[in-house]
């Protein structure tokens, strides 16, 4: 005796709706992630064991950050190119000319020297008489 067997169907998951959910994930996934950079230098200043605290003034004032490797800073707005070309450019453009203001550079401790010579001549070829380094005060050691 001879048994008919039944053919088997084939069984196919249907993958198009499964990919269709996966790229609507990713797509959420992309749009509401954040990607931020950081905009800030991490400055840390030279100890001074004498100075004078700044006098707390109401004027504009001009500020620049050198990091430690020399890449500079005017007023929160980190330059593309750390030369003297961009850094005088910059300078100009936040002062809008009024070489009157006082000028802060910050310099790390660990900056070569060159950063802030060149900080110091771009300000000196702008013009600007009221300049300030700043540090901070020298720990006791116990």
């Amino acid at each position: 005796m001879k048994f008919r067997r039944k053919p088997r169907e084939n069984v196919e998951i249907n993958l198009a709706s499964l990919i269709d959910v996966v790229f609507i994930l990713l797509l959420f996934f992309v749009v509401t992630t954040t990607f931020t950079r950081e905009t800030q230098l991490k400055v840390d200043l030279p100890e001074a064991a004498s100075g004078t605290p700044p006098e707390q003034t109401e004027l504009k004032q001009v500020e620049i950050l050198i990091a430690a490797d020399g890449s500079f800073s005017v007023n929160g707005q980190q330059l593309m190119e750390s030369n003297l070309d961009n850094l005088m450019a910059a300078l100009q453009k936040e002062s809008s000319g009024d070489n009157s203001l006082p000028l802060i550079i910050s310099a790390d401790a660990q900056t070569h020297h060159q950063a802030v010579v060149t900080a110091m001549d771009a300000a000196g070829k702008l013009g600007f008489s009221h300049l300030r380094l700043t540090t901070v005060e020298a720990q006791a050691k116990p």
